[in-house]
This record gives C-alpha cells, sequence and structure tokens, in this order.
C-alpha cells in the first residue's frame, strides 16, 4: 500500500501506533549512520534515502525526474519493509551483510533488496547500522553506474550510459520492444 503523504512526517503521521514505533526506531538507526550525501525524501509512496540530482544529475534510470533511490523504510499490508537496493546490485555486498546479519542469531526475512519485518525488534539494527556506515554516496553511484554496464563492461539493451551529466533515453525498452514486433511481422 502506497503512501499519498509528501512528508515524512506525514507519513509518520498515519501510521498506526505500533508500525510508528517501529518505522522511528530504524529510521533513526538509518539517519545515525547513512552518508550524509544521501537525502531523505518520500518517494515511490515510501520514506526514502536517494542521491540527490544535484550530486548524479542523470537520476534513476528507470524515471530520470526521480533521483536515485538507494534505500527505503515502508509499512505495508502484511509487515514493514527495508529495502536495501545497493544489496541488490552487489552480490559481495550482500553476502557480507547475510554474514553479519547471521551472527546476531536474527532470523533474516529478504528478498532480493528487501528485508521484511513484524517490529523493530526483529531485525539486526546493528547489521543494519554497519551497512549504512560502509556504503557512500560516491561507492554506491559508482556500483549503480558498473551495473548498468553489465557484466563486461557493455551497456545492455534497453539501457543508456548513465555516466553522471548524461542525457536521459529517449526510446524505453517498450517502444524497442514494439519495433521489434512489428519488424517480425512485416517478414
Amino acid at each position: 500500500m502506497q503512501s499519498k503523504a509528501t512528508t515524512v512526517a506525514q507519513y509518520l503521521a498515519e501510521l498506526p501506533e505500533d508500525r510508528r514505533r517501529s518505522i522511528e526506531a530504524v529510521r533513526r538507526v538509518i539517519r545515525e549512520h547513512i552518508d550524509p550525501a544521501f537525502q531523505e525524501t518520500m518517494q515511490y509512496g515510501m520514506i526514502g534515502y536517494s542521491v540527490p540530482h544535484s550530486l548524479y544529475p542523470a537520476g534513476y534510470h528507470c524515471d530520470p525526474k526521480q533521483p536515485l533511490p538507494f534505500a527505503a523504510l515502508a509499512s505495508q499490508k502484511n509487515a514493514m519493509s527495508l529495502y536495501l537496493m545497493f544489496l541488490y546490485g552487489s552480490d559481495a555486498e550482500r553476502a557480507d551483510f547475510e554474514r553479519r546479519w547471521a551472527k546476531t542469531g536474527k532470523k533474516l526475512d529478504m528478498g532480493k533488496s528487501c528485508i521484511r519485518f513484524k517490529k523493530a525488534e526483529d531485525l539486526a539494527l546493528d547489521a543494519i547500522a554497519t551497512f549504512f556506515e560502509s556504503v557512500t554516496a560516491k561507492k554506491y553511484i559508482e556500483t549503480y553506474e558498473r551495473q548498468l554496464k553489465g557484466p563486461r563492461g557493455a551497456t545492455p539493451p534497453g539501457a543508456s550510459d548513465r555516466s553522471v551529466g548524461a542525457a536521459p533515453q529517449k526510446k524505453t525498452a517498450k517502444k524497442a520492444a514494439k519495433k521489434a514486433a512489428k519488424k517480425s511481422a512485416k517478414k
């Protein structure tokens, strides 16, 4: 469930008390340990932590008008979630994160980048703090750009060279697929 809140304070105010306490506890850990180059905003109906356009003008490749998302914190229908996009893009960092988490003895309920929890006490907050301390905005941008280029440094089909200051790509993957389908139908 996406919130329509436009500020973090508004988002927190609309949460039930038990969820607000948990979200605030996780948010406090994030804010105490995150690189100050990241900004806290509302993004995609969640509390978001992103690289601002002032630091990375190209923005998010899926929507260049959006700043580059790094992490998000959300109260959803069945649980709360902490999204750590950096872990989605780095197998080594993810393995390191999972090792640190395992040492705490807490159960990790995680998808590709999403840690699901029912209350803040379910989380290994020390592992989360260490994660936020270890990833600077500069390191995240470098990893993000490497991921966009693919495993051998080649830009994958439908992606553009998203280096800092690059102009947004005009043709979307959807348009490219339609064009390919039309070409195939003509044959």
